[in-house]
């Protein structure tokens, strides 16, 4: 399954390449059209730079995890057919990531950004038989798809502005409102939870419990960038407001300061990657904050570097852990001269990372000190430290692991755990002496998010220009902070240590117990009785309904019509209903509850006939006449004593508040329904379209279709429902029979 995943990935890239250079294209086709929804793809500049990463990156893990994935297996002693639960879901994630590269509806965004967050619960929980890993999953799960549901008001909110999900025309259309920016901040707290930055950052340190294939892909280049991806794509809707985008700047450098300090604090080699890609993913959502065409053109070069750089330390951890059997910084050190060549590719990768010459990684940190010192002063000094942190946390996971004196003595890996990261070095040097080509597709990408094209030249200056300076400057701030141990590390410490104490994992915790303990309550509440678990669905909808009341304008919703002699015979029938309703709920006896129950039948079958669906009438008169003789033969079978008279009801503690909820509940419905009767809907309905297809289904009238078509297929599921329930009982009094 290995091989079969990464010849996907390869045939994927090529033909994306292939695609690319042909003008690309789009696709727009009707998904839902009474909603407007459509699956509109477009392999555009912004597209074709992730769709390359997820494929391309995607192919070197793939290969990297042919050679880890079964040392893995064997460690933990599980069955080398285990495999086969996880090469689907990379392939899933990678045509998810895909199609979230291409897509151009917010629904559709919506869908695959979801697709994304389930496949990477498999993946990060892969080890399931570990507490810590299914905990991780979860974690992740419950933030990132959890905030996704920001994404779908802002995508509902948008809608009901403007009347479209497509963002092309969205952003002819969208302009400053106080609806456009709160869907423009929600959709962006979504992007942030996937991209681990502040404050929903602490689900990603927590999912390096799975696999390192997982982590070299997904929480590096993949689904880390799904994040920024979406906010790159819907970025004109985000700069419509500088309140956002002001925000945006905020967020990043929170990240970038939260997320490096922790890095210098870590002593688990995929902690400290773990940490840095909160911070790495810092400096693109400040670019985002930046806005105009040098943030949006550094912001793809950065995601681009990034990528490829952190892929490849990721993998140097999952190749190092297995050569040793140690992933702490403190138990490794001198593996250069047993592990040279993976000492030097991962060194060329940490380099570029760091920002230095030679290195694709310069060209990305040339454009970012340009872009914030255009912005501002002080962005441009913020931009340098958190340069200088970069530095320092890369040094010291490179210097931790392959210089100094040898602790822990290094046997031989495979070569299908080096060579993806020898690869991945090539390509940063290769980026580091012709940028042009990378280039050209970080200024594709920028002209899509600006909607105007750009321009991108980075080179070597050898001068003292601006951007040369803050990168000296840079660079001998993560060399002192490299070398002040006795500064950094407490600092860094206390920061990790606050974080523990009152960060958001915290919090989360917290939450999760809180939650939980109210779960419980309010099964036990339910399960007392019929009359609580009935309440606990009708109270709960009769509130949602209240609210939706109150935030909806209803005036003019209501209509209230005369009464005319024709329906006078209907008032009757309903009132007896009523007078039957009350009488099936008031009495305590048998019969007489059942024979009430058949007369409010038989009044709502009266209602039907009179106005005009004796078909109806009669099967409604059916099934009483059927009911109540099934009742009454049941009752006629009954020994006497279980049929006498029941004592006289104890005074129920609870009255009020049952009363109360029945009245709230049936308050409340009574509302829906009349609003619904008063106003039908406007614009047209599928009731036309259905109408008109009746032939095609050889009907002779749109009802005997629905009967035969949709009741049919109704009445069959819930055969096969019985015949499951009849087959269970059935092998449970089986059992109960076996000595």
């Amino acid at each position: 399954m290995a091989s079969a995943a990464s010849a996907i990935a390869a045939v994927l890239f090529v033909a994306l390449l292939a695609a690319w250079a042909a003008g690309g294209g789009s696709v727009s086709l009707p998904w839902a059209p009474t909603l407007g929804i459509r699956l509109e793809l477009s392999l555009d500049g912004f597209a074709i730079l992730y769709a390359l990463l997820a494929t391309g990156i995607g192919f070197l893990v793939f290969v990297y995890g042919s050679g880890y994935l079964p040392a893995h297996l064997g460690h933990q002693r599980r069955p080398a057919s285990d495999a086969r639960r996880f090469w689907p879901w990379m392939v899933v994630f990678m045509a998810a990531m895909v199609g979230l590269a291409m897509a151009l509806d917010l629904v559709l965004l919506f869908v695959l950004f979801d697709i994304t967050a389930v496949a990477s619960y498999f993946l990060i929980g892969f080890d399931r038989q570990r507490a810590e890993a299914r905990g991780a999953a979860f974690m992740a799960l419950l933030v990132t798809a959890g905030s996704a549901v920001a994404m779908l008001l802002g995508a509902v909110l948008l809608y009901s502005e403007y009347g479209t999900f497509s963002l092309p025309v969205l952003f002819e259309r969208a302009h400053p409102t106080p609806v456009t920016t709160a869907a423009a901040a929600l959709i962006a707290v979504a992007a942030l939870a996937k991209s681990a930055q502040v404050p929903l950052h602490f689900w990603l340190p927590r999912a390096m419990e799975a696999p390192t294939p997982v982590s070299a892909y997904l929480h590096s280049a993949a689904m880390v960038a799904a994040g920024v991806l979406v906010l790159g794509r819907i970025h004109p809707l985000l700069a419509l407001d500088p309140a956002v985008l002001d925000a945006l700047l905020l967020i990043g450098f929170a990240s970038i300061a939260v997320g490096g300090l922790i890095a210098l604090a870590q002593d688990e080699l995929k902690q400290v990657l773990a940490h840095s890609t909160i911070s790495q993913y810092g400096y693109v959502v400040v670019l985002y904050g930046i806005g105009g065409a040098h943030g949006a053109v550094a912001a793809a070069l950065y995601v681009v570097a990034h990528a490829i750089a952190k892929s490849a330390l990721f993998m140097t951890a999952g190749a190092v852990t297995e050569a040793t059997g140690e992933s702490r910084l403190s138990r490794l050190g001198g593996l250069a001269r047993e592990l040279p060549v993976v000492a030097v590719a991962s060194g060329i990768a940490a380099a570029s990372l760091a920002a230095l010459p030679l290195t694709l990684g310069f060209f990305k940190d040339e454009l970012f000190f340009e872009a914030a010192a255009e912005e501002s002063p002080l962005v441009g000094a913020l931009a340098v430290v958190a340069a200088g942190l970069t530095f320092a946390y890369l040094g010291r996971f490179w210097l931790g692991a392959f210089m100094g004196r040898r602790r822990t003595p290094a046997s031989r890996i495979s070569p299908l755990l080096v060579a993806p990261i020898v690869v991945l070095a090539v390509v940063s040097i290769i980026g580091g002496l012709f940028v042009e080509p990378f280039a050209r597709l970080a200024a594709g990408a920028g002209a899509v998010t600006v909607g105007a094209p750009v321009d991108a030249s980075p080179g070597y200056h050898l001068d003292l220009g601006l951007a040369n300076v803050m990168a000296a400057a840079a660079w001998t701030l993560g060399i002192v902070i490299l070398l002040a141990t006795s500064v950094r590390e407490p600092v860094a410490r206390a920061v990790a240590a606050a974080g523990d104490r009152l960060g958001p994992r915290r919090v989360y915790g917290l939450g999760l117990l809180a939650f939980e303990r109210l779960s419980e309550a309010a099964h036990r509440a339910e399960v007392r009785d019929l009359r609580t678990s009935l309440a606990a669905v009708l109270v709960p909808g009769a509130v949602l309904a209240a609210l939706g009341f109150f935030a909806t304008p209803t005036e003019g919703a209501y209509a209230v019509g005369p009464i005319s002699a024709a329906d006078l015979p209907i008032v009757a029938l309903l009132a007896l209903g009523v007078v039957a309703a009350f009488t099936a709920a008031r009495d305590r006896g048998r019969l007489r509850p059942v024979l009430a129950l058949s007369v409010l039948g038989a009044s709502l079958a009266g209602v039907y006939a009179v106005m005009g669906a004796p078909d109806v009438a009669l099967v409604a008169v059916v099934i009483e006449t059927v009911v109540t003789l099934v009742f009454v033969t049941v009752f006629s079978q009954l020994p006497a004593t279980v049929m006498g008279r029941a004592g006289p009801a104890a005074p129920s503690p609870h009255r009020i508040r049952n009363v109360a909820a029945g009245i709230v509940a049936g308050v409340t419905a009574f509302g829906v329904i009349w609003t619904a009767l008063s106003r039908p809907p406007l614009g047209s309905s599928d009731a036309a379209q259905d109408i008109q297809l009746t032939p095609l289904a050889h009907g002779a009238d749109v009802v005997t279709v629905i009967l035969a078509d949709f009741r049919g297929l109704d009445t069959m599921v819930e055969i096969t429902v019985l015949a499951v329930a009849v087959l269970g009982v059935a092998s449970l009094l089986r059992r109960e029979r076996e000595p």
